[in-house]
């Protein structure tokens, strides 16, 4: 049987493990951090293809682009640090037009422009398969900010996002906002009582187990505070299946709005203010539940997207 895509990350990371001394943080965040002479370094990859994350088929080609360079510029908001640098390499259906091609262009600079992160190179190809677009960025720490990991939080912590979520599919997968001046935002208003961070790109309920994994800790979160973050999106996919709109906010993935654990005095304090950070559970010892209505705990089960074998 084919490892699935978390089986496959733990092997590569044991085998990839650096003792490389520069390598501060390697497989296991949302970005790789690398210590230099003149500090740190910051790098992450994300590789996208027809049929998986877009569809050329449906969607528009400047979308495609944007959404391929808005991945990367997430991870950055994931560990609160300032992108500086992205290139991005395409392999690109032999069938593809020189205006489709520019179009493709006209998404990706958008993207990388409207947060000051240059395309400053890359790799182009042309086969016979489907468009496969792979986007690096280079970032660096905020000035007087950590990189803020997934490995941090703590019991007691509040567990916070920053938007709605579910549904994304119905369009906002391909034009979301990445959380990056958001995430710069929180990190200087509540400093040392941010301990995690990360982007939720899977969904909440893989996500969060991802965070309580590294971090080595459990969470309660609240149905009733879930219920005030659920996205429009979420109900009208609900309306075309058999699933809830809760199960949607939980499970549906690619809504790249950003998961806090901050100390909950912190954190409920922050929840005031801008960027508005939404309540929805805390984190505990043991596993990973969800508090019912009527108040039975239930184990929240990781079902958010994995790539399959």
């Amino acid at each position: 049987m084919a490892r699935s895509e978390l089986e496959m990350i733990e092997w590569l990371t044991e085998r990839l493990r650096s003792a490389s001394p520069q390598t501060k943080l390697g497989i296991g965040d949302d970005m790789a951090i690398i210590e230099t002479s003149s500090g740190e370094v910051l790098t992450t990859t994300d590789l996208l293809a027809d049929g998986v994350h877009f569809d050329t088929g449906t969607d528009r080609l400047a979308d495609i682009g944007y959404k391929c360079v808005a991945c990367s510029l997430s991870d950055c908001a994931a560990m609160a640090v300032r992108p500086l640098a992205a290139t991005v390499s395409v392999a690109l259906p032999r069938t593809m037009t020189d205006r489709e091609y520019e179009q493709l262009f006209e998404g990706l600079t958008r993207a990388a422009d409207a947060h000051g992160c240059p395309i400053v190179g890359g790799d182009t190809v042309v086969w016979d398969q489907p468009l496969v677009v792979d986007v690096c960025i280079t970032a660096e720490p905020w000035p007087g900010i950590d990189p803020v990991r997934r490995s941090g939080a703590r019991c007691g912590d509040g567990l916070f996002v920053t938007g709605r979520l579910g549904g994304s599919r119905l369009g906002r997968h391909l034009t979301f906002a990445p959380r990056v001046d958001e995430a710069r935002a929180i990190a200087e208003a509540c400093g040392p009582d941010l301990h995690a961070l990360m982007d939720l790109s899977d969904g909440l309920s893989l996500d969060l187990h991802r965070l309580c994994r590294a971090s080595g800790v459990g969470a309660i979160l609240e149905e009733t505070l879930l219920e005030a973050v659920v996205h429009d999106d979420a109900r009208r996919s609900a309306r075309g299946d058999q699933r809830t709109p809760l199960e949607h906010a939980l499970n549906d993935g690619e809504d790249f709005e950003l998961l806090a654990a901050i100390d909950d005095t912190a954190g409920q304090r922050k929840g005031a203010s801008e960027p508005v950070l939404h309540p929805i559970g805390v984190i505990t010892e043991g596993e990973v539940l969800v508090r019912r209505r009527p108040g039975e705990l239930d184990p929240l089960l990781p079902r958010g997207y994995q790539h399959q074998r």
